[in-house]
Order: C-alpha cells, then structure tokens, then sequence
C-alpha cells in the first residue's frame, strides 16, 4: 500500500498501471470544496471502476473517491448497514433484501447496470491447450462428478487434443462473490443436477474444490497451481496471461469470450421486462453470446442526506452511463446496450 498525493490509500492493480482507490486514510482533511464518495464491493468490475475513477478526476478533480474491493457480497452488507456512499454488485440484491432495507430506513437501495463483464473457465495445464467446455463438463467439475482432465467428456469436446489423466484441481472463490453468483446462476440454468443439489448464491456449498479469495486471488492461485480449474473475469485471465476455455452455448457454438460475445449476450437486456434492471443473461440465446456473461451493478440509495455527495455521485454515474462506457473496451468489458443506458439516465432522478 502507498499514500498518494491526495490521501487515498492506494494499492497498485495490474490494469494498465491504474491505481485503484481503496479508500480514505483515517484522519485525512479533504481542501476546502472537495467531495468524499466511499464505495465498496465487487472485485469482477474492479479494473474498469479503477480506470474509471482515475479517468473521472480529471473531469472533476473536486471528487476524491475511496473504493474497497472486498466482494460484491461484502459491498451490498456494507450498503444494508449504511457503511458506504455506493456499493457495487455482479448479482443483484433479492427482493427481501431490498424491501427490508425498504422498511428501515424509508426509501430503497437502486440498481445501476454500469458495464458487462464474463465469468471464464480459467485452467492451468501443461502447455496451456485452447480447450471446449460444454455445460455439462462445467457442471460435472463443480459437482465433483468429473475428476480427471481425460475424462470421456472432455475428450469429446476436444477430439484433437491429447489430455493428460491428471487429477482436476478444482477452484472457486472463499468470501461472498459475485462471481460465484453469475457462475453458479448459469450453472443452475443448464444443470438440474446443480439446480437441485447446490443452486445459485454469492456463496454456496461447493461439492468439490479450494478456495481463494477475490478474482486476483483466485487467479494468481490457477497460475501456481498445476492441473487447476478456476472462475475468474475475463479481465483477470488476461491480466494473468492465464488459459481460458470457450464455452457451448444455448446455439450450441463453443464461444470464446471477448467484447463482442459479451455485448451479444447484453442485448437480451434490451427486450427484458425488468423495469429496475436486475437482469439476468446468463446462457442467453442470441446468436454468438458467450453464455456466462453478467451485468455489474452500482447500488445507490434512493435518498442522500449530504447534497454534495448526492450530486457527485449522480454526476458520476452520467459521466459512467455515457462518456465513461468508451472506456470498457480496453479492459476487456462491454458497454451496455443504448436502450437501458437511457432508461437508466432517467432512472437517476430518482436519488433525491
């Protein structure tokens, strides 16, 4: 950790040489006219809210932000206990949740989708081949069905490839992460077996495997580990120089995830009929989309007391939804499509 110049804690993360804002030093006195706005939650869209933020003070020098990458489980219990400005999530917050935060405190918590992101499976094996999942491979791994890389299955997604019997190590992540939610979501939308036995959740009983914590710890663990599968966003696998399969999906192509499979997949969001834009598109059916593709979503209150924090933070997420959306595509994310952007930009006045 070091101390910038403006006070912020900050940790060095490997996206481009950005420096993400981890948060205020205790006993740091802002300049007159600047404006403090405190975050915490998902590691899966942390390198673009990095670039973001970095990019940001340069429109609005008089915004210092502080931002806890700490697992988009630990950002909506950060926002259910009042403990952050913002919070950030690759799974939305449930009704209960929200209508219970609701009835404390008066108003609600509100869902901006910001940018879209993929879950890949991330592998270390000798040689680094490109392989074939298909659903049922995923699924069989994480249930603890399939335990050696030559299984029958995976030979038949990959008839050209000359796979070892080592054992698969299998990964996953240790704290409440959003990552884990868009991962176990699309496998509870392809296997009945995982749907039945394990479900979708931010943390759930995993069959089978270790665990890391966050998606670069998750990811350095796959890049020391011989013979290992893990989940990770795609920005990390490339971050990592890590192996990363290419996945069927519900057309029954095995699709590699990048910009463009990843904006198929988001424009399944434009016919959805959420109306607060808590959209799933896992497995989505358009032609081309990577199936285990997410949303991430800021969490805002609906009332902010402080109104210079309100208007930062509702300036920021115009500058994300418009000018800050050419940014995504350096990092290996995708914008979101025109439709709910705009639908999203009307949504903002609602924060009062």
């Amino acid at each position: 950790m070091s101390k910038s110049d403006s006070g912020f804690q900050t940790k060095r993360f490997g996206c481009n040489g950005a420096l993400l804002v981890f948060g205020l030093l205790a006993g740091t006195t802002l300049s007159s006219g600047q404006t403090a706005i405190h975050g915490a939650g998902a590691t899966f869209p942390a390198p673009v809210y990095s670039l973001w933020m970095k990019s940001y003070q340069t429109v609005r020098p008089n915004v210092q932000f502080g931002y806890d990458a700490i697992g988009s489980g630990g950002g909506i219990r950060r926002m259910l206990e009042g403990g952050a400005d913002f919070g950030a999530s690759d799974g939305p917050m449930s009704d209960k949740q929200i209508q219970s935060f609701k009835d404390s405190h008066g108003f609600a918590i509100l869902h901006f989708a910001t940018v879209i992101g993929a879950a890949v499976p991330a592998y270390n094996l000798s040689g680094a081949p490109e392989l074939n999942f298909t659903p049922e491979i995923l699924a069989g791994i994480y249930l603890g069905n399939i335990t050696r890389w030559d299984d029958p299955l995976l030979r038949t997604a990959n008839p050209k490839i000359n796979l070892p019997s080592s054992s698969i190590v299998v990964l996953h992540r240790s704290e409440g992460s959003g990552t884990t939610y868009v991962w176990s979501d699309y496998l509870s939308k392809v296997s009945a077996a995982w749907k039945r036995k394990v479900g979708t959740g931010f943390s759930v009983n995993w069959p089978a495997g270790l665990a890391a914590r966050g998606n670069d710890g998750l990811s350095d663990m796959i890049a020391r580990t011989p013979n290992s599968l893990g989940y990770v966003e795609l920005s990390y696998a490339l971050q990592k120089h890590l192996a990363y399969g290419r996945v069927r999906n519900s057309s029954g192509d095995f699709i590699q995830a990048d910009v463009a499979s990843v904006a198929a997949a988001g424009q399944e969001a434009s016919t959805a009929g959420s109306d607060d834009f808590r959209f799933s598109i896992t497995n989505a059916s358009a032609k081309g989309s990577y199936p285990i593709a997410s949303f991430s979503w800021l969490l805002v209150p609906a009332r902010i007391a402080d109104a210079s924090k309100k208007q930062a933070i509702v300036d920021f997420l115009k500058w994300a939804l418009t000018d800050g959306q050419a940014l995504t595509q350096q990092l290996t994310y995708a914008r979101i499509p025109d439709g709910v952007a705009s639908k999203e930009l009307a949504e903002l006045s609602k924060i009062q």
